[in-house]
């Protein structure tokens, strides 16, 4: 498998939805058509601080971060420079820079889902499946219980940590992720110090 790196742009606006992952996947999709049938790539949400209504501030300093296979980088160079248009919220995106994956023994995801996952007992039984499949041991911990929407349609995913990753592990558990919908920012691993910015 090609090694991954993240790609990360400035994104440049006022505010967006905290349920923002479907309408970002597709106003990407708008400008990088190759984006919505890429089985290789992942998206990190948009972080900012939460300031009512549904809303997120995303104001000065907010990055789109992308994961993908260092060959497909060029890609998504045309993103930078355009506006997104998010849920009627508009972003303006900046200059990338490219970041290496580093290893660390507890990683992050603010949202993972999988089938039937509203079913937690399920939704832990299906970790485990996936991450005996790619030869990740760690312990998973189960933390809040998330909602969002596509199409209308609510979808139950949770925040994971994983701990006791060996390097490899660690590496592995960044560039394949774990569980569906990961170019809607589920699924997206880092360690706890990049998921908190």
């Amino acid at each position: 498998m090609e090694p991954k790196v993240d790609i990360c742009f400035q994104a440049i606006g006022q505010s967006l939805p905290v349920d923002h992952g479907y309408a970002l996947y597709s106003a990407i999709s708008n400008i990088v058509p190759c984006f919505h049938a890429a089985e290789d790539v992942g998206l990190r949400l948009i972080r900012g601080r939460y300031i009512g209504q549904g809303l997120l501030d995303i104001s000065p300093r907010a990055e789109l971060v992308l994961r993908l296979p260092v060959a497909r980088v060029a890609d998504y160079l045309a993103l930078a420079g355009k506006t997104l248009l998010v849920d009627n919220h508009a972003v303006s995106i900046g200059i990338p820079r490219t970041r290496s994956l580093v290893p660390a023994a507890t990683l992050y995801a603010h949202l993972v889902t999988t089938r039937n996952g509203h079913d937690e007992e399920r939704f832990r039984t299906e970790i485990a499946r996936q991450t005996a499949t790619v030869g990740v041991h760690a312990e998973f911990t189960l933390d809040t219980r998330r909602t969002f929407s596509i199409h209308g349609r609510q979808v139950v995913g949770y925040s994971l940590l994983a701990s006791g990753l060996m390097a490899d592990e660690s590496i592995r558990l960044q560039e394949l992720g774990l569980g569906g919908r990961r170019k809607m920012g589920c699924g997206f691993f880092e360690p706890r110090d990049h998921s908190e910015v």
